[in-house]
């Protein structure tokens, strides 16, 4: 089981990857990049400890099947936050937006590994 400590260090990696993804990739919105980068980090608040904690733990997953469906749903669940908290930001931007910024903390992780 991850400890507190481990969750904590992959967060503030993940934040410090997808942060700058997203307030870039939703460049030109009405909301400031300061803004932005907030709800990219509420965005990571309420996703990585889910991914971290509760999907290694669902009965009947393996290590590779927990981790698509933890990333699946950080990817989806980020960018229906994005397409309602940034007005205007059309669903399928929004999809593209956690698409990038995912698949970018995915990759450090790996590289970090």
């Amino acid at each position: 089981m991850p400890t507190p400590g481990a969750w904590f260090v992959a967060f503030v990696i993940t934040v410090a990857v997808e942060a700058p993804i997203v307030v870039a990739l939703t460049r030109g919105h009405a909301l400031g990049a300061g803004r932005r980068a907030l709800i990219a980090v509420f965005a990571q608040l309420v996703t990585h400890p889910l991914v971290w904690f509760v999907f290694p733990h669902l009965v009947g997953l393996t290590g590779r099947s927990s981790l698509a469906l933890s990333e699946l749903w950080a990817w989806l669940a980020e960018a229906a936050f994005y397409a309602v908290v940034l007005p205007g930001l059309p669903p399928a931007r929004a999809l593209g937006v956690s698409a990038i910024a995912n698949a970018a903390s995915i990759l450090a992780g790996l590289v970090l590994l």
